[in-house]
């Protein structure tokens, strides 16, 4: 099963994406959502981790995704790349969030945004022909910022707050 996964994901990469709209992920919930659902709206997709110094920046997620609603949808996809600072289950990590941040923006399953399993998406967003955007993501609580056609418009590294004047200027 797994070489199948890893066969449909090697396929996924080498397919010529356009812009996000053209991948799917599967929620916390186990729901498969297809980005171009979103189209007409900015995407802020960010990796994030349940035991990390930065994890306080949910709150702020949470905020932006209520005081935004009407411009921006935003996404988090717990990922165990950074020393193991999201351990947990998916059913572990969705209970933290709502319990500690009272997260209610969409979360991912738990997956790979760094290294040989790395997601399509993030190996997408982190490929990007733009120099200021491409490369590695050094840590949790990176930001991606997509605009409504579904293009990278912006990347923030982790020290980014989320309701920062630099990233809500962006909206």
């Amino acid at each position: 099963m797994k070489l199948v996964v890893l066969i449909l994901a090697a396929m996924m990469i080498n397919h010529s994406a356009d812009n996000v709209h053209q991948f799917t992920f599967t929620a916390i919930d186990g729901k498969q959502v297809n980005l171009s659902e979103f189209k007409g709206k900015k995407l802020l997709l960010v990796n994030t981790a349940s035991e990390c110094g930065f994890t306080k920046q949910y709150a702020g997620l949470q905020e932006l995704s209520e005081k935004y609603a009407d411009k921006v949808v935003v996404i988090g996809f717990p990922a165990n790349n950074f020393g193991g600072q999201e351990p947990g289950s998916n059913v572990e990590i969705q209970g933290f969030c709502e319990k500690n941040f009272g997260v209610t923006f969409l979360l991912a399953e738990k997956s790979s945004v760094k290294g040989d399993d790395i997601s399509p998406l993030f190996k997408y967003l982190t490929t990007t022909e733009n120099v200021d955007f491409a490369g590695d993501i050094k840590w949790n609580f990176e930001k991606f910022l997509i605009d409504e056609k579904g293009n990278l418009i912006h990347r923030f590294r982790s020290k980014t707050e989320p309701l920062s004047d630099e990233l809500i200027s962006k909206l």
